[in-house]
């Protein structure tokens, strides 16, 4: 069982209170979302392939991410997702904002990682994803709403 925090709308965690991983969030109440943008000090950016079980399934995303354990603070949250999904640990992560989705109920705070890693040393995580890929921005750019899992992602590229 995974369990979260709660945050109101001004990302303050509220006391007492817990959520647990599908079950409905409560109206007033959001939980937290970790992005990290991957760029390689060459200019490319890390794409990776969801995994086909997954929702989205066998679509690509330019972040890796995922929801704040109970406890997390956002750039723990990010550290742990961004070495869970791509092997990389990055202790220079460049907070970029935050978004809140109403209909989500979801607060996302996007990261930026840059990165000397070897590039063919990316480790991806069972279950979550099954392909990874080096792509320049204007690739990202180019990849239509049926390639890639959110446009907003794509604004990630214009803001970097």
């Amino acid at each position: 069982m995974e369990l979260w925090d709660a945050y109101d709308e001004s990302f303050n965690v509220i006391d007492n209170v817990t959520l647990v991983r599908g079950q409905a969030i409560p109206d007033g109440m959001f939980h937290l979302v970790c992005n990290i943008a991957v760029k390689h000090i060459d200019g490319t950016y890390l794409i990776m392939q969801r995994d086909f079980k997954k929702h989205f399934g066998g679509m690509w995303e330019l972040t890796a991410g995922g929801s704040a354990l109970k406890g997390e603070t956002p750039i723990e949250c990010a550290k742990r997702e961004l070495k869970e999904e791509t092997g990389i640990i990055c202790n220079c992560l460049q907070e970029l904002g935050a978004v809140t989705s109403n209909e989500n109920k979801t607060i996302y705070v996007d990261f930026l990682c840059v990165t000397d890693c070897d590039k063919k040393s990316i480790i991806l995580q069972e279950g979550e994803t099954v392909d990874f890929r080096w792509v320049s921005a204007n690739d990202i750019k180019k990849l239509s709403s049926a390639e890639l899992v959110t446009k907003r992602m794509q604004g990630f590229i214009d803001e970097l």
